[in-house]
């Protein structure tokens, strides 16, 4: 460090030396900060950077497991990671198809596996790979029938449930299971819920009428699936199907005896019926159009009450009772005055053929007024609750 003193002689230094010493004082300024002693702060070591937790990768079922059901998923549970590839293939080293649940909590093979087949799946995950070998069942011996309601390339209105239908009664316990192998997929997304109406039937709705022109594909996954019991799915059963965009709403009120048609939100017709007499009341509350046949044959020879059978035109089932909407020019004095009918609603020739010719399967019917509730699961009722109730019914823990 330099300072700046006077000469020892007392002689002033000349300008051009003074100049000189300044220039070297402002040289080290900086470093020194002027006359005195110099301090140098230590520099703080960065913390370590601890390394990323190891990546934890688990895989179903368990190696060497045998006897498998034909609906069985790769099973994936990931800790510190995500899950990156699954490939499963057969013992003849045939690549099998398959799609990763939304939660990526499993692989979901595209078709049933084959019995008694030996399969290998391997899952990655980051820098983890695991690999399991396992066998599946022969061929179930004991089989429970189901039923799909929708028939692929179909037209529906735009109350239609997804209908999942069994032979046998299926135990509460059992149910969650079947569920998480009914896929349902909507264009565009709309959010869905299963409910059970019934021991033996399940159906799927959004939280409202779907938007007309929506795309609904389906695949109910039960084949080789366990039911309980010792018994198994039948078949896988698939449908792609389409929501009208005419959409049709029809209202029945006991009060008035009239039927109501809305069409795109508008109403267009009114019609008298005569709705079920006192000992067979039609049922109150929200059905759906389930069937519709020009011409049928009612029969109930045979069944407790009155037995008859006729020829009836322009037939639209609302129950599995047998409640209908269809043409009865028997009953065209009482349509709008009284209640006449075995629980159907009667209506002219010409109104029930106009409005055949106007409605689909799927549409919603509302009845009101009458002695008796519409009965859950008697016919495709998934309407005739809430929405909350709806998703208490599903068998899904959270939904």
């Amino acid at each position: 460090m330099f300072c700046l003193l006077d000469s020892p002689t007392g002689v002033n230094m000349s300008f051009m030396r003074i100049r000189g010493l300044l220039g070297v004082v402002m040289a080290f300024g900086v470093l020194a900060g002027g006359c005195g002693k110099t301090t140098v702060e230590a520099v703080a070591e960065p913390p370590a950077v601890a390394p990323p937790p190891a990546v934890v990768l688990e895989i179903q079922p368990v190696a060497e497991a045998s006897g498998v059901p034909l609906s069985t998923e790769i099973g994936l549970n990931v800790q510190n990671g995500e899950i990156g590839t699954v490939s499963v293939k057969d013992d003849q080293g045939r690549e099998v198809a398959g799609f990763l649940r939304s939660d990526k909590s499993a692989w979901v093979p595209s078709e049933p596996l084959r019995p008694e087949t030996r399969y290998t799946a391997t899952a990655q995950a980051g820098d983890q790979t695991k690999t399991t070998v396992f066998t599946t069942m022969a061929m179930p011996g004991v089989t429970v029938d189901t039923g799909l309601y929708l028939f692929d390339g179909n037209e529906y209105g735009v109350a239609m449930p997804v209908v999942v239908e069994f032979t046998q009664d299926i135990a509460p316990e059992d149910r969650a299971g079947i569920e998480k192998r009914l896929f349902v997929t909507t264009v565009p997304v709309q959010a869905g819920s299963w409910s059970w109406v019934s021991a033996k039937q399940v159906e799927y709705r959004g939280e409202q009428y779907w938007q007309p022109g929506t795309q609904i594909h389906m695949r109910s996954a039960l084949e080789g699936h366990p039911l309980g019991g010792g018994k198994w799915g039948d078949k896988d059963r698939r449908a792609s199907v389409n929501i009208t965009r005419h959409q049709v709403e029809l209202f029945i009120d006991n009060a008035t005896k009239h039927l109501t048609v809305r069409e795109n939100g508008t109403e267009t017709r009114s019609m008298p019926v005569s709705l079920g007499k006192a000992s067979t009341p039609s049922s109150s509350g929200t059905m759906v159009i389930m069937d519709k046949q020009a011409k049928t044959v009612f029969d109930t020879t045979g069944e407790p009450g009155d037995q008859y059978r006729a020829d009836i035109s322009y037939a639209q089932r609302l129950t599995w009772g047998g409640e209908f909407i269809h043409a009865a020019p028997w009953s065209v004095g009482d349509q709008g005055v009284n209640n006449v009918s075995h629980g159907c609603v009667n209506m002219s020739w010409s109104d029930a053929e106009w409005l055949f010719g106007v409605t689909h399967v799927g549409d919603p019917v509302t009845v009101t007024g009458t002695e008796v509730e519409l009965q859950s699961g008697n016919g495709f009722t998934a309407w005739n609750h809430s929405w909350e109730a709806h998703r208490e019914g599903s068998a899904l823990p959270g939904r």
